[in-house]
């Protein structure tokens, strides 16, 4: 007998895999910013959940604990890798080549998942050694009314949940 893994990982820094490290500059209100990353399930075991948490590191500002002024978060996936356009930090994504397009978060307010992480949805990742080919879309609600000159630093809190115990 051997006991199984639970192991959940993002793409590589940097790279089409994980862009979420790249920062945006003069975001307006309606503004949206793109960023990919691959979530990939690599353990022995299936996982129960995946949900997505935020956090900020240094200061808080109204950008990401004003769930009706600040940034919302959405996520969507698809079945091949996100065709990327543009350049850095304007990246845009298509699914393409035949894949199918899924909404894993609807929109949800930063300041809400700082608060309480939400549930991904249908996830190839929930799966042992499944895969997510995501993008995450940062949206500055077009009715904003904010100060100017704001940054936030945000952290992306992605946590596998293991599945419960079973009779074999």
């Amino acid at each position: 007998m051997t006991t199984g893994t639970v192991n959940i990982a993002l793409g590589v820094t940097g790279a089409a895999t994980n862009r979420l490290n790249v920062n945006a500059t003069g975001i307006a209100p309606g503004d949206t910013i793109q960023r990919s990353v691959d979530l990939s399930n690599g353990g022995t075991i299936n996982l129960a959940s995946i949900t997505l948490g935020m956090s900020v590191t240094g200061t808080s500002t109204v950008l990401d604990s004003d769930a009706s002024n600040g940034l919302a978060v959405d996520v969507k996936s698809c079945t091949v890798p996100w065709t990327e356009a543009g350049t850095s930090p304007a990246f845009t994504y298509t699914c393409g080549g035949g894949g199918t397009q899924a909404t894993v978060l609807t929109s949800t307010p930063v300041a809400t998942l700082k608060a309480t992480p939400s549930s991904l949805g249908a996830v190839s990742s929930l799966t042992a050694a499944g895969r997510d080919h995501l993008v995450v879309t940062l949206t500055m609600p077009s009715a904003a009314t904010i100060g100017q000159g704001l940054t936030s630093t945000l952290n992306f809190n992605f946590t596998g949940t293991q599945r419960a115990g079973q009779a074999g």
